[in-house]
């Protein structure tokens, strides 16, 4: 593995906007931010003129330091994958009219299967992590397969290209499971589980990027003994867990009918003492009242997968009952049952599919209750940021600009439109011109404030805007510029 090089002193300058809560984003114009050699945040000012800056950084204690500024653009903070299959990354917007249980079978476990290959797996793992970085995401909850090489190939890979991840090795022993991709036993399971979980605390024995993360599939694919013994492991060790729950309705039903002794979904994990503070479950789309309650007493999160949801027709999550219950709520990519790798796809995704409750709702309740079902984009980029960085363990170390948090940031460049209006004969209106600038598919017209650039930024942007990012003070993506 290469060797890093020791990082400076940097400023960061410019406007940097963050949520400071669920409903609210600061904007913090003519801003500086140090940052450490560590990759840690040192001090926030600002409106400082550029006059002032030198003097202001040399009254904490700096002689020397780089600068980066973001010129157009503004700081924003790296987004947090909460769950996200990288073995599934060629799949990507492959799911026909299937819907869950017969797109596992169909196209998910063959495609995992060969992820056994250390070249192909070499070549999927690279291509998603680039894929992730250059979308702005500093932070993944993965999953892997059930190779042990493959998933401690992951592991390695994140850790060279300098992304912050949860790395899993998917555990899955029940007969219903195919054959040729299962566990021989719930003892194999465990011990394969071990030893990734040895592989990345020894190249990352201080967990700075990575963090081993207990993946039992879901419960249709564990045996109970599998998952009794995921539990204890994560007692013992206290290690986070990540999978599945009530995704779609067939899967609800599969799951009590192998388990009918289980009062529900929620209370089988409990049982098995899989929900935990540091658990996090994905979907949670038909989950019942007394559920959502005890997912709250133990202290459990939700990620949020709106596009996968979307995308397998697995049903519309009320994420504003969750949050109203005072459940942590994060989002999710799931690729590849979700088509993009993008969490501002994701935050947009979840605007969308909260407006669309709204508009199913029961035309017997009020308008007001209606608008309130809907997401707003501070919430979504909350949820994008914080919200995951709180359902990882990570609150108070990513998700915001303050002093004391790790420089996890991404550089966001959007468009502006120039003045110019051109009348080209026979070819009609060219419009811009001037000083205008093209960056992707988000223009900032005149007299458009912070609130409209990043509401078009969440609904129109893509990896075109993302300039650059950082992890822990380490740039690990930039945009080429195109000729």
């Amino acid at each position: 593995m290469a060797v890093l090089q020791p990082l400076r002193p940097t400023l960061y300058k410019g406007s940097f906007i963050h949520s400071v809560s669920l409903n609210e984003l600061q904007v913090l114009e003519n801003a500086i931010v140090g940052v450490d050699e560590s990759g840690v945040i040192r001090f926030v000012e600002r409106h400082v003129a550029d006059g002032d800056v030198k003097d202001v950084v040399r009254g904490h204690g700096w002689e020397e330091w780089d600068v980066v500024s973001a010129g157009r653009g503004f700081w924003f903070p790296g987004f947090v994958d909460t769950h996200i299959h990288a073995s599934q990354f060629p799949n990507s917007g492959i799911f026909g009219k299937s819907t869950l249980l017969d797109w596992l079978n169909k196209y998910t476990f063959p495609l995992e299967a060969s992820l056994s290959s250390p070249v192909k797996a070499t070549q999927v793992y690279t291509r998603c992590i680039s894929a992730t970085l250059a979308h702005g995401t500093t932070t993944a909850a993965y999953y892997a397969t059930i190779s042990v090489p493959s998933t401690n190939l992951l592991a390695s890979l994140c850790l060279s290209r300098g992304q912050r991840a949860f790395i899993g090795r998917v555990c899955m022993d029940s007969s219903i499971n195919p054959p040729y991709y299962t566990d021989a036993s719930p003892e194999t399971s465990l011990e394969a589980t071990k030893a990734t979980i040895t592989h990345i605390n020894t190249i990352d024995p201080n967990h700075t990027l990575l963090t081993p993360i207990l993946t039992p599939r879901f419960a249709p694919s564990c045996t109970p003994t599998l998952l009794s013994s995921l539990g204890t492991l994560a007692r013992t060790e206290n290690l986070p867990i990540q999978t599945h729950i009530a995704e779609n309705p067939p899967e609800c039903a599969l799951v009590k009918s192998l388990f009918p002794d289980s009062r529900s979904y929620t209370h089988l994990y409990d049982t098995h003492t899989l929900l935990t503070p540091r658990t996090v479950l994905a979907h949670a789309i038909h989950l019942s009242a007394e559920e959502r309650a005890l997912i709250r007493t133990r202290g459990a999160k939700i990620s949020h997968c709106p596009v996968s949801n979307t995308s397998l027709s697995s049903g519309l999550c009320p994420v504003r009952a969750l949050l109203n219950e005072g459940l942590d709520v994060g989002l999710g990519t799931d690729v590849s049952g979700g088509y993009s790798p993008s969490i501002l796809v994701a935050a947009r995704e979840a605007s969308m599919v909260s407006r669309t409750l709204a508009a199913v709702s029961s035309a017997t309740e009020s308008e007001n209750r209606d608008d309130a079902l809907k997401l707003s984009v501070e919430e979504c980029l909350f949820l994008a940021t914080r919200g995951g960085a709180r359902c990882l363990g990570l609150e108070g170390k990513v998700g915001g600009f303050e002093v004391g948090m790790e420089w996890d940031a991404q550089m966001v460049d959007l468009g502006s439109v120039g003045d110019g209006v051109e009348i080209g004969g026979g070819d009609g209106v060219e419009v811009g011109g001037g000083d205008g600038v093209e960056v992707g598919n988000v223009g900032v017209w005149e007299g458009q404030g912070w609130e409209e650039r990043v509401a078009k930024w969440m609904f129109c942007g893509d990896d075109r805007n993302t300039r650059a990012v950082w992890v822990r003070g380490r740039l690990v993506h930039e945009r080429l510029e195109t000729v």
